[in-house]
């Protein structure tokens, strides 16, 4: 999709040291949208260019195990967790199984619920890999923000967000939890982007639980499929706000025009073949967002739709009747 757009195209695996040097030489500045590049390209790159975020920071949550290691480190609160290499350092209570790298939309990773369940374990744990505790939590939360270098911030409604087989489906914006709740999910985000001393846009999901405390599930360094619903319910969306911050201008405005749900469009939906997609012409205040990949497989995100307005509430609940009708 970026080949459709860009002036400059630069085509070269995630780890082509000489790829990422060509790059940074036609360039002001260097940032990323997918934090898993390996380490000696992303210090050479930062050698030639300023890189946002830094190596130093993506160091610390490149890997799922060094991730909760930080966040224990700067007492954040989080699940109980622990490496694991082979079924007998998994515990008795009811675990997700994860690849420390690389795992994602549901990819790599396994519920174990029991001892019973540790045969399941053995295809996931073909790579290094960590346990984290199932909790139990009413709502999942992300909180969008960017962070500037010279510290100041700006901060997007928090965000309720529903998964459906690992893989984000909608995004309701703004949550519906206690403004109390918002608040200091707020701040627990911003003190995370302080410990990292992170530039640019950083998402931080949480599990709201039962009792109402909070506890962090994962960091992104990046722009986020939960911040899509900023393109169209926001003055300045995510990747706007991020060129931003990674480029030292202001913060533009980040207080939603209105009730937004972002809907996702997976590749599911073309099983018979392009979705009809003058089916939400009538839906009001609907946006379409096609990525322009050229390929459609099963799980895998192909765009997005938006909502924006009165009729967000209703949309949110009348998704899947929306996505059945695409499917034909």
């Amino acid at each position: 999709p970026a080949l459709q757009v860009v002036d400059t195209p630069i085509v070269g695996a995630v780890d082509d040291v000489q790829a990422a040097c060509r790059l940074a030489e036609v360039s002001d500045v260097v940032t990323l949208e997918w934090e898993l590049i390996a380490l000696p390209v992303l210090d050479k790159v930062a050698s030639l260019k300023p890189l946002h975020p830094s190596p130093a920071g993506l160091a610390a949550v490149q890997d799922r195990l060094t991730q909760r290691s930080f966040l224990a480190k700067h007492g954040f609160p989080q699940t109980e967790y622990g490496p694991a290499n082979t079924t007998d350092d998994l515990p008795s209570h009811p675990v997700i199984l994860k690849r420390r790298r690389h795992g994602y939309d549901g990819k790599g990773q396994t519920r174990i619920d029991g001892p019973a369940d540790k045969p399941k374990a053995v295809e996931t744990l073909g790579q290094p890999c960590i346990w984290e505790a199932v909790v139990p939590f009413q709502k999942e939360l992300s909180v969008i923000l960017a962070r500037a270098q010279d510290s100041s911030t700006a901060v997007y409604p928090v965000a309720e967000n529903t998964h459906r087989g690992g893989i984000l489906h909608a995004t309701r914006a703004p949550a519906d939890i206690p403004v109390q709740t918002a608040r200091r999910a707020t701040v627990l985000a911003l003190e995370v982007a302080r410990a990292l001393d992170h530039i640019g846009v950083l998402a931080v999901e949480m599990f709201l639980r039962v009792d109402g405390t909070l506890l962090i599930n994962e960091i992104a360094p990046r722009v986020h499929n939960s911040g899509h619903y900023t393109l169209d319910a926001c003055a300045t969306s995510q990747f706007e706000q991020h060129v931003r911050a990674v480029c030292g201008l202001p913060f533009g405005e980040t207080a939603a025009k209105g009730p937004a749900v972002m809907v996702n469009l997976l590749g599911d939906l073309w099983k018979n073949g392009e979705p009809d997609w003058k089916t939400l012409d009538a839906i009001p205040g609907l946006k379409l967002h096609l990525y322009g990949k050229s390929e459609a497989r099963p799980g895998r995100k192909m765009g997005h739709y938006t909502v924006v307005g009165a009729a967000a509430a209703q949309e949110r609940l009348r998704a899947d009747e929306r996505l059945s009708a695409l499917l034909g």
